[in-house]
């Protein structure tokens, strides 16, 4: 009896990153999954911290889960049964708009059950900061009891936790205008269990937040700030050393723009001392502005700091959409010049396209797509919907001028359209926005840049891999690459509400037939490309292969350059997107 009465008294925290449907109405989730979250992370830091300071008193013991459920699949209704009985809080965590649907299909049978539940992240964050009032689905999810978060949780979450404990859990936890220090804050972390349900095996961490520029269709200047907050050369090292411990050394730095980070080259030196003083393999993936290359030996030293992927907001190579839409540090001139720097330093090239710009047509955007293919040495093109997010300029405008604002928050995601456009219609738009991925990936090009690979003596065989997850993600699932993963999971019963649950007779054969056909169709694109790779790895002219996109800015024409100033310039808008996914 003196044993039981001894025994600690116990808080299930369990934080979820929801995924979102996809246009059948079935949760986008795989096997393995493509983006790790980084809100996790920084989430999950947090809590091991309040934990190992026991916030709720020093006779109560914190368990903590982290699951991600782009590859975990949730089942509100059983993880009700396991809390009921006991002290707890479901936190949903780094809830963007197109997940905040499915956030709340998991928080109704939680609340029904009367398990405490807390929403965060940027769609919260950025309605609150942007619009007045609030708005109705937040207004719901508060009239069902569910608590909302935000802003950051440094220094927060335990507040949270003990309202919880002591079961008076506030409406709103409002902390937009109080955004926190990050030097001396706890570091962001998964466990390895976690981060191997990712295709590549690679985790996150934000090394700072906030950006400078005023890009009217990005929220994260709205929901993170404008002033550069960092964590120190220090702290970035404890993290990569805490993740080598547990056998992960890939990463994705997701700062919305790494070379506004005030500390990148302290970071940096930092990074290479480690990789060519210890000879640690470790290597990561960043996301930057076009400017970066202005900024002395900021490339150079990325790449010997083990960058192997970069992020590049190319967002329209259009000078008029980008005025617009306040992208004035793009131009567009530079461009090749920045991209063949990125590609001498040994970096795979990948840029986010906006399409659906006022002044964009049908015929303006693939023309633009062709100038990109032909002039242009980018390895991937990620092309997104102008989607005004809550939380951006963009939104707001619409808002309070009364316009057409898609009611569907799952639509949310730059796939899909949701507000009208000047010169289109929607069906044209959404119609546009496949073409542009269609006409990009096409068969030609795909062998291109696969020779341009050869030609900067880059790994051939991972561009070729990239290549076909890009493709085939686009053609066979119908999905954006950074949503992607290996082997789709559907489940019968984990359809969205709004929609009937199939026939057994209906669901399961199609499921069957869906993963057969997209297998055998991938093989079959592996042999093709694979074998056009061993064609090239044999040719002893590969190495020599040159064209437009290749050849060095000084040896240009002065006709070409005149005409690359007149094209136009690029950015960072997926670069939001990502970040949010984290």
């Amino acid at each position: 009896m003196a044993s039981a009465q001894q025994a600690p008294k116990r808080f299930s925290l369990v934080l979820i990153k929801p995924s979102h449907y996809d246009d059948d109405g079935y949760v986008i989730q795989w096997l393995r999954s493509a983006i790790p979250s980084n809100t996790l992370a920084v989430l999950h830091g947090l809590a091991l911290d309040c934990k190992e300071r026991r916030v709720l008193g020093d006779d109560v013991e914190i368990d903590i889960t982290a699951v991600d459920e782009t590859n975990t699949r949730i089942r509100p209704e059983r993880l009700a049964r396991q809390l009921q009985g006991g002290r707890g809080l479901v936190g949903l965590v780094g809830v963007q708009s197109n997940q905040f649907p499915r956030a709340m299909d998991i928080a109704r049978p939680l609340r029904k059950a009367g398990i405490p539940v807390c929403i965060g992240g940027f769609h919260v964050s950025g309605c609150l900061a942007m619009l007045p009032g609030i708005t109705p689905e937040l207004q719901e999810a508060t009239d069902l009891g569910i608590s909302l978060f935000a802003g950051e949780a440094e220094g927060r979450l335990e507040e949270v936790l003990r309202d919880t404990w002591n079961g008076t859990p506030k409406p709103l936890y409002n902390y937009m205008d109080d955004l926190p220090s990050l030097e001396g804050a706890p570091l962001p972390i998964l466990p390895a269990t976690r981060i191997k349900r990712t295709g590549g095996k690679i985790t996150t961490f934000d090394a700072g937040r906030g950006c400078p520029f005023l890009c009217s269709f990005c929220t994260i200047i709205n929901v993170q700030g404008r002033k550069s907050r960092r964590r120190s050369a220090d702290e970035i090292e404890q993290i990569v050393r805490r993740n080598l411990a547990q056998g992960i050394n890939r990463f994705f730095i997701t700062d919305d723009n790494f070379a506004r980070n005030t500390d990148w080259e302290k970071v940096f030196d930092r990074l290479i001392a480690m990789r060519e003083g210890e000879k640690l393999n470790i290597k990561f993936v960043i996301q930057v502005d076009t400017m970066c290359h202005r900024l002395p030996h900021f490339i150079e030293k990325a790449g010997r700091a083990g960058v192997a992927r970069v992020f590049i907001g190319l967002e329209s190579i259009n000078p008029g959409s980008l005025l617009g839409a306040r992208k004035k540090q793009n131009k567009v001139a530079e461009y090749r010049k920045m991209l063949l720097d990125w590609k001498k330093a040994g970096v795979t090239v990948f840029a986010g396209y906006i399409v659906g710009f006022p002044s964009d047509t049908p015929e303006s955007v693939l023309r633009d797509i062709e100038t990109i293919q032909r002039e242009l040495p980018i390895d991937l093109l990620e092309p997104h919907c102008l989607t005004p997010l809550p939380g951006s300029e963009d939104h707001q405008k619409l808002h309070k001028a009364g316009a057409y604002l898609d009611p569907d928050l799952n639509k949310y995601d730059l796939e899909h359209v949701t507000t009208p456009h000047s010169t289109m219609s929607p069906e044209q738009w959404q119609q546009l926005y496949h073409d542009a991925w269609t006409n990009f990936y096409s068969p030609e090009h795909l062998k291109t840049v696969m020779r341009r690979s050869v030609a900067t003596n880059s790994n051939a065989g991972n561009m070729t891999f990239l290549l076909l997850w890009y493709y085939s993600c686009v053609r066979l699932e119908k999905i954006d690459p950074l949503e992607g993963g290996y082997l789709r999971r559907k489940y019968r019963k984990d359809r969205r509400p709004t929609l009937p649950v199939e026939s057994p007779f209906v669901f399961y054969p199609r499921y069957v037939f869906d993963l057969l056909y997209k297998h055998i169709t991938l093989a079959g694109l592996v042999w093709h490309y694979g074998k056009f790779r061993r064609q090239l790895k044999r040719d002893p002219e590969a190495r020599s292969y040159m064209d437009e996109a290749l050849t060095p800015v000084a040896e240009a024409s002065h006709h070409e350059e005149e005409e690359a100033v007149a094209v136009g310039a690029p950015s960072k808008e997926t670069a939001s997107s990502l970040v949010s996914i984290g």
